[in-house]
């Protein structure tokens, strides 16, 4: 979305960025903000960073990483509303510059060779990379639930069809119908979640964002799930345990309470 003079390689042609704070980061790269600061190597400031991710005049992929957040968030926001924006971070806004990206990123610059990792250099760190598609862990499970909480009314969808054919009686079996009791990992899942109200967990493990009306979006994290849930309706569980399973949670006599008390104490975007 930037671009600089033919034929300096130090530049970077900026593809996307993303902010890395308590309340929004990309969920990849851990299940709370210090882990997720951890592996890039930072320390969890809380006024967070801007990724910026792109090519040198080489091609090769770059994560810049800036502590001038705001630029970064103004410059999603005007990418978001389609309109253009040149993100240009000054030099003196950089923390640090690490080979790779940690986001799968779909485009690349315009006459530059393809994106690649750069040579590796003695010492470095290994070039950041986009989890495997193909495989189920961690990464991917937060990912999922990342795309749950995207697509929440598509998924609210299937779960009342899924519902009307258990009450027809006539499930085709092409989409599992919801439990009727939740499973040892979604019971050990809520219960960690419970436990969260008594001792606060590490910021960025719940995270609540607006989902219209009085409504809110939950997104949290623990050792081996995800919550998606939507205050005033029902959750779902992803399981490290499970792979690419997406397991519901009806509202009962307890979740509706501990939605909302998740909700209080989770934070939210400035």
């Amino acid at each position: 979305m930037t671009g600089t003079e033919d034929g300096d390689d130090d530049a970077l042609f900026v593809l996307t960025a993303a902010l890395l704070t308590p309340a929004r980061f990309p969920s990849v790269l851990g299940d709370d903000y210090p882990a997720a600061c951890a592996s890039l190597g930072l320390e969890p400031y809380a006024e967070g960073y801007g990724l910026v991710l792109g090519q040198d005049g080489t091609g090769a992929r770059w994560t810049v990483i800036v502590d001038d957040v705001s630029l970064v968030a103004v410059a999603i926001s005007s990418w978001d509303c389609g309109m253009a924006y040149d993100l240009s971070p000054d030099e003196h806004s950089v923390v640090s510059a690490l080979p790779g990206w940690p986001l799968a990123v779909a485009s690349a610059a315009h006459d530059l060779p393809a994106p690649h990792d750069p040579e590796p250099e003695e010492g470095a760190p290994a070039p950041l990379a986009p989890p495997d598609e193909d495989a189920w862990g961690p990464a991917q499970r937060r990912l999922g639930a990342d795309m749950v909480a995207l697509r929440w009314a598509e998924w609210r969808g299937r779960m009342d069809q899924d519902m009307d054919r258990a009450g027809d009686g006539d499930g085709d079996g092409s989409t599992p119908a919801a439990p009727s009791t939740p499973s040892e990992g979604v019971r050990r899942a809520l219960a960690e979640l419970g436990a969260y109200l008594e001792e606060t967990p590490p910021v960025g493990r719940v995270r609540s964002s607006f989902a219209g009306g009085d409504a809110r979006m939950l997104r949290a994290d623990g050792p081996g799930w995800s919550l998606v849930a939507r205050t005033g309706d029902m959750a779902f569980v992803l399981l490290d345990a499970e792979p690419n399973e997406v397991l519901p949670v009806t509202p009962g006599p307890k979740l509706p309470a501990l939605l909302e008390a998740l909700d209080a104490m989770a934070v939210r975007p400035a």
